[in-house]
C-alpha cells in the first residue's frame, strides 16, 4: 500500500521534464524534504534507476523514508548536507550521475511546524535551524550579536533598508526568546512596503539564512554538482528569493562561457572552458493554477543547465 502522498513540491512537472529521468540512471535530490521530487524521479527511471536523497532535517527524512518505501533499495537516503555531495557520491562508489535537483531554502513542512521557529504566525521558540546539529539558533544570534553585526545580517540577507533601526530595537528589547516577541519588536519600527506582508518577513528571512549559512552552502554545492554530472547530465535548481537566484544565475552563466577574462583584456589568460549549456535563458516560473494551489510557488524560480562533453586542452588565443 503506497503511503499517503504529500502535496506536490514546487515546479514538480517542470523539474521532471527537464531532468528527463530514464531507466538505469543515477540521480541526486540534494534537498529531499518529504520526497516529492524524488518520487517523480524514481517513478520515471523505473525499473532500475537509483536516487540518492540528502537532507539535514531528520523529520523530513522520516517522512521521505515512508513515502519512498515502495521503491525499496532504489532510494538511498542520507542525513547529510548537500554541501557534502562529492563525499556522499564517493562513499556510494558513484563516479557520476545523470541528474541533480536542488530545491533551496525553507520547505512548506518546516514552515508549517510551529515549534521549528520559522514562522511568526504562532508563538514558538526562536530556533530556525534546518538541522538540530546546527550549533547556533536564531535566538543565539538575536541575543548575542553586536548591534552592527545584527544590522549587517538583516540588511545583507533580508534586504531590509531599515536594518539599523530594526537591530537597534532588537538589542533594546533583549532577551528575545520567541517568534512572536521578535515579530512584535520588528513591527513597531518598520513596515513591509507590500500589502499583506508582515513587517518582520525580511528580518526572519535574514536570520534563517544566517543560522543555516544558506548562501555559503549554495556557493559550495554548485561546483560539486556540475563536476558530478555525466556529459548530457542536468542540474536543476529552484530558488525562492533574489539572493539565491542571483548566485545560481551568475554561476551558471560563468560556467557556460569559454573565457571569463575581463571584457577589455585583448588576450585570454584565464584558461577557463565552458562546462555547461544553459537550458533556461529565463527562469521557469509557476503557472497561475499551481500558485493558486500552493502560494509558495509564486516566488519559485527554476534554472537548469546541461553538462557538456569534456573539452580538449585549448591554447591561449586572441579574444578579438
Amino acid at each position: 500500500m503506497t503511503p499517503a502522498r504529500p502535496h506536490l513540491p514546487v515546479l514538480y512537472h517542470q523539474v521532471i521534464r527537464y531532468l528527463q529521468p530514464r531507466p538505469g540512471g543515477r540521480y541526486v535530490d540534494g534537498t529531499l524534504g518529504a520526497g516529492g521530487h524524488a518520487y517523480g524521479i524514481l517513478k520515471a527511471s523505473a525499473p532500475d534507476g537509483l536516487l540518492l536523497g540528502l537532507d539535514v532535517d531528520p523529520q523530513a527524512l522520516a517522512l521521505a523514508q515512508e513515502y519512498l518505501s515502495p521503491f525499496g533499495e532504489r532510494a538511498i537516503l542520507r542525513e547529510a548536507s548537500y554541501t557534502t555531495l562529492a563525499e556522499q557520491l564517493r562513499v556510494l562508489g558513484w563516479s557520476s550521475v545523470e541528474g541533480i535537483v536542488l530545491d533551496l531554502g525553507l520547505s512548506s513542512m518546516q514552515l508549517d511546524t510551529p515549534e521549528r521557529g520559522f514562522s511568526f504566525q504562532k508563538d514558538a521558540p526562536l530556533d530556525m535551524r534546518f538541522s538540530p546539529r546546527t550549533p547556533q539558533t536564531a535566538a543565539d544570534l538575536v541575543n548575542t550579536l553586536p548591534e552592527a553585526d545584527l544590522a549587517d545580517i538583516i540588511y545583507r540577507y533580508g534586504e531590509e533598508r531599515r536594518s539599523r533601526r530594526v537591530a537597534r530595537a532588537i538589542v533594546a528589547a533583549r532577551p528575545i526568546r520567541t517568534t512572536r516577541q521578535l515579530a512584535e519588536v520588528v513591527a513597531r519600527v518598520t513596515h513591509s512596503g507590500r500589502p499583506g506582508v508582515h513587517p518582520a518577513t525580511r528580518t526572519f528571512q535574514a536570520l534563517r539564512i544566517a543560522v543555516n549559512q544558506e548562501l555559503v552552502n549554495i556557493e559550495t554545492v554548485l561546483p560539486q554538482a556540475i563536476a558530478a554530472l555525466n556529459p548530457g547530465g542536468r542540474l536543476a535548481v529552484i530558488s525562492f528569493h533574489s539572493l539565491e537566484d542571483r548566485i545560481v544565475k551568475h554561476y551558471f552563466r560563468q560556467e557556460s562561457r569559454d573565457c571569463i577574462c575581463p571584457p577589455r583584456q585583448p588576450v585570454c589568460t584565464c584558461g577557463h572552458t565552458a562546462q555547461v549549456r544553459v537550458l533556461t535563458r529565463k527562469p521557469v516560473v509557476a503557472q497561475a493554477k499551481e500558485i493558486e494551489q500552493n502560494p509558495r510557488a509564486r516566488s519559485a524560480r527554476l534554472r537548469v543547465v546541461e553538462k557538456l562533453s569534456a573539452n580538449p586542452a585549448r591554447v591561449l588565443q586572441n579574444k578579438g
